[in-house]
């Protein structure tokens, strides 16, 4: 057993860690990936980058909880979004909260209710500014999420622009915080920032279509589908009749048109990165890791559309490694970056299939 292991399980020890410690352990214990990539921010982003992730984990454990009503979700979220703002009340909130989590819900997920107060503590340790960034993009998940968690999701959404909506509030919203974070560390990004709020509304909806394609079999197993209707009905196939031992091919095209989508997302996040001045490679690894592995993960599913466990279509630690490998030697070259992209993302664009990316984040205001 770890050190990190030692201190989620003991949430008394683990508030008595420096910030910085405190923060990496609970990435640590609620995601690996991201306990990975934040770590490449340089110094002054590091912090508001990890407590910006791990506010956005408790919205998602407050919406993935299935002892909760839709009603209790949506008075936690609300009372969540309070808390953010004003840093107060967090110990009340994590008291109410935390006895009414499941076993379902993972242990470091119930750690990290327990030991809110600290996390709230140290979100009113930043500037003004990155608190409002946070607190704006908690606003946004909390609030647009138990709108699509009060519908039927068993057959799908009706239409791709609910899932863009969808996408925008778990994690479009995420994408403009990282840019007002990385506006607010660098007068340089800064002069871009209108451009990149933009262009990260679409690279957040890359990697959570990304996720959306990988988990379309765990996701049904919970009685849920976040694919949207209208694209299937252009192909003829019907969500309604979607199972694992689905072998239809008019599901397997609407699946490659949903890929070249998030292609085309992926490539605003390349845009997006290759914005980011050459010097900050931290900066630019972290955006470069996550969009080299969704990039991958697209390929794998382009590659078996008859796979019926996420498991067939998640990428090897290998191919992670290969990925960090790639981009490090790459990093402070936009041409090289462009050609790596072309290379890796080969065959995701269905040919003949044209999709708009939305031209502004306003379409997807509350």
């Amino acid at each position: 057993m770890n050190e990190t292991q030692v201190s989620l399980e003991n949430p008394k020890l683990l508030n008595k860690l420096p910030d910085e410690e405190f923060q990496a352990a609970l990435l640590e214990g609620v995601s690996r990936t991201f306990a990975l990539t934040i770590p490449q921010l340089p110094h002054g982003l590091y912090q508001p980058v990890a407590n910006a992730y791990l506010l956005c984990r408790i919205v998602d454990t407050i919406e993935d909880e299935v002892s909760l009503s839709a009603e209790q979700k949506a008075y936690f979220c609300s009372e969540f979004i309070n808390v953010v703002k004003t840093g107060q009340n967090s110990a009340p909130f994590a008291v109410e909260l935390a006895p009414l989590l499941s076993d379902q819900t993972i242990p470091a997920e119930h750690t990290l209710i327990h030991v809110l107060p600290r996390v709230i503590e140290i979100t009113h340790k930043f500037e003004p500014e990155q608190i409002e960034a946070l607190a704006c993009c908690v606003e946004t998940m909390a609030q647009g999420m138990p709108v699509f968690q009060a519908q039927n999701l068993h057959n799908g959404l009706p239409t791709l622009a609910d899932m863009d909506q969808y996408c925008y509030y778990v994690a479009g919203c995420v994408g403009e915080m990282l840019a007002k974070l990385f506006c607010h560390y660098s007068p340089e990004i800064a002069k871009h920032r209108e451009q990149l709020l933009v262009l990260a509304v679409s690279f957040g909806q890359g990697l959570q279509m990304t996720n959306i394609l990988k988990d379309i079999w765990d996701d049904a197993g919970r009685g849920v589908c976040w694919l949207p209707q209208d694209i299937f009905n252009e192909t003829g196939f019907d969500l309604k009749n979607l199972t694992p031992d689905t072998s239809d091919p008019n599901f397997r095209t609407g699946l490659q048109h949903l890929i070249s989508i998030a292609h085309d997302h992926l490539k605003n996040a390349l845009t997006y990165t290759q914005m980011i001045p050459e010097h900050e490679t931290g900066i630019r690894n972290f955006c470069l890791w996550a969009l080299g592995m969704a990039v991958l993960t697209l390929k794998k599913i382009k590659a078996n559309l008859a796979f019926n466990e996420s498991n067939q279509v998640k990428i090897s630690r290998n191919s992670v490694k290969a990925t960090i490998l790639a981009t490090r030697l790459t990093v402070r070259s936009n041409t090289l970056l462009s050609l790596l992209f072309n290379w890796a993302s080969s065959g995701l664009k269905s040919p003949g299939w044209t999709y708009s990316l939305p031209s502004s984040k306003s379409n997807f205001d509350l």
